[in-house]
Formats: C-alpha cells, structure tokens, sequence
C-alpha cells in the first residue's frame, strides 16, 4: 500500500511477509494513555547498534515529540531502544539490472494447494462476516480473502521484524543508492511517527509489535498510516485488532478498497487480445496500469476485446506482465484491478490477488 518499495524488489522476496511468526500484541483504541505502561528491557534480539548512541537520531525523537505532543522520554526510549537492521536495507534496494520478471514465478508462489486450502478453511469459519463486509463496502469476499491469503497466508506468516527496528531503520538510514531514497526517508520517516502516535493513543508498547521488514502489521499487513486511516472495529469489541481478529482484518481490508474506489459489481479485469496490423502498444501502456481508454479508443489501438467487455462503460488499462523469456500476457484492467494496485503498487500482486481468491472460491464451489 502506498507504493512501497516491494513492487522494486518484487522477485527478490514476496510481498511485506518475508519472514514469519506471531504477534499477540494488541492496539486498542478504548486506551488513550500518552505513556505505555512498559518498554522492553531486555537485550535486543536482533544484531545491530542501537539507535540511542545516535545523537541525530535523539534530536530527531525530540522533534517528533514536539510535533505529535508525545511524551519526549517515551519517544526517546522507544527509537533510542531499537536497532540497526543491516538486511532491511539490503531487501529495499531494486533488483539488478537484467532481472528478468516472470509471473508464471511469481504466480506460483502464492498460488498452492496449501494456500488454497487455508483460504478455504478461512472463508468457511468467516463467512457470515465476508458476507457482511460486502453488504456494507461492496467487495467480494474472493476479493478479501484474496488479500489476505497472499499477505500472510491468513495469519501464518505477519513477519517476526520489531516494526521499531523495521521503521527506524528505513526512516534514518535508507541505503542512499536506491534511486527514490530521499522519497523512501521520508516515507518512513512519516510511517515511524505514525506508529508511534499509534502506539501511544492504544497504550501499547511499540517494542512488543512484530511485522515485515517494511513495518507492516497483522493478517492485512497494514503500514501504520493505514491501520490509523482505514483499520476498523468490525466485530464491534471496543477496539482494533489486525493480528487476532479476523472480523476486524476482513472489515479493514474491506474499509481499504472501498475508500479507494472500489465499484461493487464491476469485474477486475476481462480477457484482451492484440491486433498486429493495428496494435500501437506504446500508446496502449503509456499510461502504465492507470484506466484511460474506452472500449472504443482501447480498440482503435489495437487491443481487441469481445463479450461483456465490449459493454464495459468505464476506462479500461492494458496491462502487462512478463513471462521470462516467453511472451508477456496481457489482461483489460478496469478501475476496480486498479484499486488492488493501491494496496501495493503492481500489477503482478493485483493479479496473484484476484487468481488466489478466484482458485479459493472455486475450491468451495461458489
């Protein structure tokens, strides 16, 4: 969500779940204590130094308790208490040059029988609340679970990264070779005062959070500027919790795409075939994966579609992926395939999306 760098390292590592384990830890939106009532003091699990002999890095804690009116011990304790993580800064770098894609891999990986089988296993114990979640938002609940099957294998994966340790890193010490560094700092610089506002509002100790390398959280893996701006309490227990409450993670998700446009009943995507003898595909992904054509203009371009694509009203995208060596494949993607983009920027993650809930569904024959 929010163009993060995985769409650049996306054949590197899959998705904001690179590594795994659980998170009991709860953000509750009942406690407002500016203090958590503990930190934890026990030497750090993770190798590096910490933040704390780092007089930028303090003096940059102070600005941001001034800013967000923390407490200014707290915010010292909480970055001055985390560290250096070397191989976060080796994951956000691009790949190297002449890395191939190749969405027949990358589709693999999130589309298995295990998977599949969790996805269905999900749905059957939520389908009252995926039900719900598309009353009241309007997406499907293939749509949802999707999300959720590919981002953490519905809770199986959420990352066993400290979000602090996460965070402070990519926030003041970004690698500066990565070609968007100074838009990444600031980036994360936002994201890290964002959780700790989090934390602080909830009462809850930033250091015991676990998630991505990128500092994602819960079964949605959520960047903290989403879980403040679009998290919801859908089981209705007084609070917001992404990590052990599937209710809330399928409403939030739900939350997500709607607030970002999603058009109940459209489809996300129709088949499309190119024309040689009239195909202008320079024009046709200039506007990369961003709906502008009608059918009509779509089609004077030399990008042939047929059935119900052809009562499409709304603008249409053409988007490509590739294939290795072997030729790219192409899809029509509506407005609503965008909207899947905004939760992470590429169209090979909106596609695992759709094909994993699609294979779910089919699974349960619906």
């Amino acid at each position: 969500m929010i163009r993060q760098f995985i769409r650049n390292a996306i054949f590197i590592i899959a998705a904001c779940a690179i590594a795994t384990g659980a998170n009991s830890a709860k953000l509750s939106k009942n406690n407002t204590k500016k203090r958590p009532a503990s930190f934890h003091t026990a030497k750090p699990e993770t190798r590096g130094t910490a933040y704390a002999e780092r007089a930028d890095v303090m003096a940059a804690a102070d600005d941001i308790a001034a800013r967000r009116n923390l407490d200014t011990a707290w915010v010292r304790r909480a970055i001055g208490q985390s560290v250096y993580l070397a191989q976060i800064t080796r994951y956000v770098l691009p790949p190297p040059a002449g890395t191939i894609k190749n969405w027949r891999v990358y589709r693999s990986r999130f589309i298995d029988a295990t998977r599949i089988a969790a996805g269905a296993s999900f749905w059957r114990a939520n389908a009252e609340t995926l039900a719900r979640a598309q009353t009241e938002y309007g997406v499907p609940p293939e749509i949802v679970v999707g999300v959720i099957g590919v981002e953490t294998i519905y809770g199986q994966q959420m990352g066993d990264f400290r979000v602090m340790d996460a965070l402070a890193t990519l926030a003041f010490d970004f690698p500066q070779t990565h070609p968007r560094a100074a838009q990444r700092t600031e980036f994360f610089k936002s994201e890290l005062e964002q959780f700790l506002s989090l934390a602080s509002r909830t009462g809850t100790d930033p250091l015991s959070l676990r998630g991505s390398f990128a500092g994602a959280m819960g079964m949605p893996q959520f960047m903290p500027s989403s879980w403040a701006q679009y998290a919801v309490d859908f089981d209705g227990d007084g609070k917001v919790d992404l990590f052990n409450s599937p209710a809330d993670v399928i409403g939030s998700v739900a939350n997500y795409f709607k607030s970002f446009g999603w058009q109940p009943g459209m489809p996300t995507h129709y088949p499309v075939r190119l024309d040689p003898a009239r195909l202008d595909k320079e024009a046709l992904l200039a506007p990369d994966i961003l709906p502008t054509f009608s059918v009509a203009s779509f089609q004077e371009k030399g990008a042939v579609l047929e059935g119900a694509a052809l009562q499409h009203t709304g603008p249409l995208a053409l988007v490509e992926v590739f294939n290795g060596d072997a030729e790219p494949s192409y899809i029509a993607g509506t407005e609503n395939f965008y909207v899947i983009t905004r939760y992470n920027w590429s169209s090979y993650y909106a596609r695992a999306v759709i094909d994993l809930g699609r294979e779910v569904a089919n699974s349960m024959g619906q």
